[in-house]
């Protein structure tokens, strides 16, 4: 019990003056609990270790080979001059032609193996998010006024909603569906097909327009939207909007939740891999509308709270012919999924109410089940990215720890604590998915991050909200736009959703990313960062 303790926050509620019953005119108060993140010094699964480093040997032989061919060849060579070198290669040695053209037919061999068995590179072209227009932007009062004119929530409710929407680092610029605060039923297929195309036709214009590629150009579409999923699929949509060709490789992934995103860029990637010279787009949304709450369940009113409309749209491409124009260069996706664990997977569910009101309920075991995967998640993406010192202290203590302590002695667990590694010295850029404020602190604290590495992720739930999947996106388009990604910068984009899922991506800049004459922050950016 005493380890369940320490995932739990308590709060004192004052919940006023009672109005009737037998304790009226007194205060009345009320204890909140509260599960939060879990503590990552306190333990590290040695399994996700092993995945990381498992990952590292199998797409890295040659880092263990070169060394060993170079150290033998300096240990032959070392010990020669110049001249006896050059006599011996020359003078003291008879070649015919036979022996050199086996030579070279060996190394030809050799070359072509390792460049054909080599993945190809993946490219990022370009990006564009979805920028609403203005007649969409909701404040926070704008927002409690408007759901209480729909006549769709009682006081308690709109009370409730209210008061989340104060501690949300949600900012008075976001932007809602029209339809949410209509008097009549807005989660229908019409409404949800006018919202989804409004934002994908309008980050796609732009990317295609930005990347000077024509949609038949295009080879393989992804496109993923969790909770709606019409038939003919988005990625149908987009298909017949456009005209796109007729041998399109395109897929649509529904259910997948706030981390899809990342999966639909694992996928066009496996995709690109065996269709060489292709370009891939990955489209990611969500249609706030369809998934609009009206009944009385606290964890459902949640999401209506925190969701807001957004897209986006990536062009990847493995030409090789594309490295001098795009921006950077795709280095590692590490997926984990948590859903075996009941608890996991229940913890984001679509559901009906006791009314029989469909709705995305939250459960109060959300941050601690985030956190257990993004703790398996960064200990599996570790080897692959820190600095060798920090792989070694972090490998040292874990092994200790293991082999050292007893599980009995908590005195002596604590003090073997597991090395976390300094994930600053791995990434210039963060990418945190924008989910809400008390994520957002909960990492910070965790990851022992300074307030800049999180400052697009505040940045993009203060101005657009949590837009999903999409949101990694409009964090990246924020640094662009601040012009702070030069060169050789590593950007970590890692997002966590429904089912549990957590996943990271690496991207690597390829040269200094100037300031983009389209952004969805350029007339906002300069009164960022606001403060906490």
């Amino acid at each position: 019990m005493s380890g369940e303790h320490t995932l739990l926050s308590t709060e004192i509620v004052n919940r006023g003056i009672e109005a009737s019953g037998p304790d009226a005119g007194s205060p009345t108060f009320s204890v909140r609990v509260r599960r939060r993140l879990p503590d990552f010094l306190q333990s590290v699964n040695l399994k996700y270790v092993k995945l990381g480093y498992h990952y590292l040997i199998s797409h890295a032989v040659y880092l263990a080979t070169i060394p060993v061919l170079v150290v033998v060849f300096s240990a032959e060579v070392g010990s020669l001059s110049r001249e006896e070198l050059w006599r011996k290669m020359w003078e003291e040695t008879s070649y015919d032609l036979a022996t050199v053209l086996a030579f070279f037919s060996v190394l030809a061999f050799t070359i072509a193996v390792y460049f054909m068995s080599k993945p190809r590179p993946i490219y990022l072209v370009d990006f564009a998010c979805y920028r609403p227009s203005d007649d969409l932007k909701a404040s926070n009062a704008e927002f409690i006024e408007m759901a209480r004119k729909s006549g769709k929530f009682d006081e308690e409710s709109l009370s409730f909603q209210s008061r989340i929407l104060k501690s949300s680092g949600i900012g008075d610029e976001t932007y809602v569906p029209k339809s949410v605060f209509s008097t009549g039923n807005c989660a229908t297929m019409k409404e949800g097909r006018a919202e989804a195309s409004m934002a994908m036709f309008s980050a796609l214009d732009e990317l295609f327009e930005k990347c000077r590629v024509r949609p038949k150009d295009v080879g393989v579409l992804v496109v993923n939207c969790s909770l709606f999923n019409p038939t003919p699929s988005l990625s149908a949509m987009i298909v017949n909007h456009y005209k796109m060709r007729g041998n399109i490789l395109s897929y649509n992934l529904g259910g997948m939740g706030c981390s899809a995103g990342i999966i639909a860029l694992d996928l066009a990637r496996d995709m690109l891999q065996a269709n060489p010279s292709s370009y891939a787009v990955v489209v990611s949304t969500e249609a706030v509308s369809f998934t609009w709450y009206t009944g009385r369940n606290r964890s459902m009113l949640i999401p209506n709270c925190f969701f807001r409309m957004g897209c986006s749209a990536v062009l990847l491409s493995n030409r090789r012919r594309d490295f001098r124009r795009a921006k950077y260069r795709l280095e590692h996706i590490v997926r984990t999924h948590k859903g075996a664990d009941d608890r996991s997977f229940r913890c984001v569910y679509q559901e009906e109410d006791d009314q029989r009101i469909k709705g995305l309920s939250i459960s109060r075991d959300l941050m601690e089940v985030g956190g257990h995967a993004l703790k398996a998640n960064i200990t599996t993406l570790g080897p692959l990215v820190l600095p060798f010192s920090e792989q070694l202290l972090f490998f040292a203590t874990l092994l200790h720890r293991h082999l050292f302590s007893k599980p009995a002695d908590s005195a002596n667990a604590a003090a073997t604590k597991p090395y976390i590694p300094d994930y600053k010295l791995a990434f210039e850029h963060f990418c945190i998915h924008a989910a809400s404020k008390a994520v957002l602190d909960a990492l910070q604290n965790n990851l022992e991050l300074e307030d800049r590495h999180m400052e697009a992720s505040r940045a993009a739930l203060h101005r657009f909200g949590n837009t999903s999947s999409s949101s990694i996106w409009y964090e990246l388009a924020y640094l662009e736009a601040k012009g702070r990604v030069r060169g050789g910068d590593r950007v970590w984009q890692i997002a966590f959703g429904s089912g549990f899922k957590c996943n990271s991506a690496v991207w690597k800049a390829m040269r200094r990313v100037r300031r983009p004459n389209r952004n969805p922050w350029l007339d906002c950016v300069d009164r960022y960062p606001v403060g906490r």
